[in-house]
């Protein structure tokens, strides 16, 4: 039997997308030879995904599974091709079962799944991001995903009491900032997650802006720019869209704590668009 090292292996599914175990296995065959493994992997059909790995997939849907309990959920981006594939039912339904598999267990694999559905579907099919919560202490997770299932949402928001969660005014708050979080893409829960080096850029870009101004000018209106800065990107304060955004997200919170009668918190969230380059949420 052929000498096969990790390296060949590593270097076939790079080649070719297909599992490490089909690798070996075609390179076993082949006895060493490398074109021939692929030839082999390409007639058993394990190759069709690393073929149109080439081709990006940009189209695709997001979506959720949140389990009974409201304490665990999952927010999902599946890619593909084309939005006619995007449409399909099954497709779909592999990526509500890639969803709901991942909130009971985060380490599960789909490569095989998604090898069968490339070859099923045609299309380069991707799992490009997950992220997975789970409620630390007392609250809930909601998710929301836009018609169409290109915007999808997943928050956790917590609370200071048990009882807390199980309130109808507080089920409504959650839905109402899965749905703030859609259509007025923050980007952080508040303003000290802003991360000093884009506070900085911030700064120096508005400076810049009104560099003919006087030194005294410039401090007041750098400071405005980044206060306006804040309110478009920083989810506790942005206007509340429910509200006309005549209230800032924060005080709106404030104020259905205080009818409850507790402690509430916008602990994190993250919000996908198909397609859009990943970046990192806030958390």
């Amino acid at each position: 039997m052929a000498d096969i090292s990790p390296e060949t292996v590593a270097q076939l599914r790079e080649a070719t997308n297909a599992g490490f175990l089909q690798c070996k296995k075609a390179l076993v065959e082949a006895k060493g030879d490398f074109n021939l493994a692929v030839e082999i992997l390409r007639k058993k059909g394990a190759a069709t995904a690393g073929l149109k790995a080439a081709r990006e997939a940009r189209e695709g849907v997001i979506v959720q599974h949140i389990q009974p309990g409201a304490r665990v959920g999952v927010l999902v981006e599946i890619n593909c091709e084309t939005d006619f594939v995007a449409r399909n039912e099954n497709f779909r339904a592999f990526g509500e079962e890639v969803a709901r598999t991942l909130a009971a267990n985060p380490q599960a694999d789909f490569e095989a799944a998604r090898v069968a559905q490339v070859a099923k579907l045609g299309e380069n099919i991707k799992l490009s991001r997950v992220t997975r919560m789970e409620v630390r202490g007392n609250g809930m997770v909601a998710a929301y995903i836009h018609t169409g299932a290109k915007v999808g949402v997943l928050v956790e928001v917590g609370a200071g009491q048990e009882s807390t969660a199980a309130q109808d005014g507080f089920k409504q708050l959650v839905r109402d900032i899965t749905l703030q979080i859609a259509a007025a893409s923050p980007l952080f829960v508040s303003r000290d997650q802003v991360p000093a080096a884009m506070l900085a850029k911030e700064r120096e870009i508005a400076a810049a802006q009104v560099a003919n101004k006087p030194p005294q000018a410039i401090a007041k209106i750098v400071e405005g720019k980044l206060e306006k800065f804040f309110q478009t990107y920083c989810l506790l304060e942005q206007g509340f869209v429910k509200k006309n955004s005549e209230v800032s997200v924060k005080d709106h919170v404030a104020t259905i704590a205080k009818q409850l009668g507790d402690e509430l918190a916008l602990r994190r969230f993250v919000r996908f668009q198909v397609g859009e380059k990943v970046a990192e949420a806030a958390a």
